[in-house]
């Protein structure tokens, strides 16, 4: 066994282009998602500026995994 399967994820803000990344969305479909209340909603950071929660997002992916099966 690995120590590295068993270690948590490091909790951190993601940005959107992350997220985009990480989920393979772009901004319009990941706001529409929050909107409907299927992905996890944004947090605010500034004026302009806001960010996910990486264990949220990462949560949110394992999740839709889980259903394919």
């Amino acid at each position: 066994m690995s120590e590295q399967n068993s270690a948590p994820a490091e909790r951190r803000i993601l940005r959107r282009p992350e997220v985009e990344a990480k989920t393979g969305f772009k901004r319009a479909y990941l706001y529409s998602l929050m909107k409907a209340g299927q992905f996890p909603k944004a947090i605010k950071l500034g004026v302009r500026a806001v960010g996910w929660d990486s264990t949220e997002i990462d949560q949110w992916i394992t999740d839709r995994l889980k259903e394919r099966v």
